[in-house]
């Protein structure tokens, strides 16, 4: 099987000439063919990408970090991640080469992916990344709702070796009975008990830990190298204060 596509950086997008209508102004339904549509309810565009910058940064994320965006989409969080990482800092994963190029013409701009370098790889697990790559942070937004046991147990053991040893995955997940069927089930979704995603975790050298981080209809949870800190979260959720609190950030005096 060939190896999937890398792309450092796109300096050709689609054509921006004719910028497309939000979705949500469209009627549309979420996996309907509008790079909007496709990745969600698109109504919720900008609150998902909001929710996910915000915990991002609640959790520690800063300016010199790099971060991975799986299942990155039409970079419905990733227009937020990309300008405020350094240059380099971003790389988005995602095996649908088609939402990346219109994420780039219709939120981002050529202009910025020319500044910031985003990286983009194409392909649809941890196998497309670089074996070299190590990420402080990584954030799979409605990736595991989706995704039958096998895969979520092939992203846990494909992204740990790719978790610096102080880095996490911040990942939702649907609460409920657990799934049985194998694969991808996009747009229909999957649950799972609590604890078989704490056994998962474990068995793939990480952590597991519920995060107290309101999403519309998932339930967040972190996926932590040994070397993460977790115990400031303990008995509260992510936040700035908390993280101040706990030096998880330390801004210059």
């Amino acid at each position: 099987m060939p190896r999937p596509t890398e792309l450092r950086t796109m300096s050709e997008p689609r054509d921006q000439s004719a910028p497309k209508p939000p979705a949500d102004d469209l009627g549309l339904a979420p996996g309907d063919a509008h790079y909007r549509a496709y990745v969600g309810p698109p109504e919720d565009y900008d609150l998902v990408a909001a929710m996910t910058f915000n915990l991002m940064t609640s959790l520690g994320l800063r300016q010199h970090h790099r971060l991975l965006d799986i299942g990155c989409g039409s970079l419905r969080a990733g227009r937020l991640f990309i300008p405020y990482l350094n240059a380099g800092g971003y790389t988005g994963l995602e095996p649908n080469r088609w939402l990346v190029e219109d994420g780039i013409a219709q939120e981002v701009g050529a202009d910025l992916v020319a500044l910031k370098r985003p990286r983009f790889v194409f392909g649809d697990s941890a196998a497309a990344l670089d074996p070299e790559d190590r990420f402080d942070f990584a954030v799979a937004q409605s990736i595991f709702s989706h995704a039958g046991l096998d895969l979520v147990s092939g992203w846990l053991r494909g992204m740990a070796p790719h978790l610096q040893p102080s880095g996490a995955l911040a990942a939702t997940f649907l609460v409920g009975e657990d799934c049985a069927d194998p694969g991808w089930v996009y747009p229909g979704c999957v649950t799972y008990r609590v604890e078989t995603m704490a056994a998962e975790t474990e068995r793939a050298g990480l952590r597991f830990q519920l995060l107290d981080w309101r999403h519309p209809r998932q339930t967040w949870a972190l996926f932590a190298a040994p070397g993460h800190d977790t115990r400031w979260l303990e008995g509260r959720g992510p936040g700035w204060n908390a993280a101040l609190d706990a030096g998880v950030w330390k801004p210059a005096s």
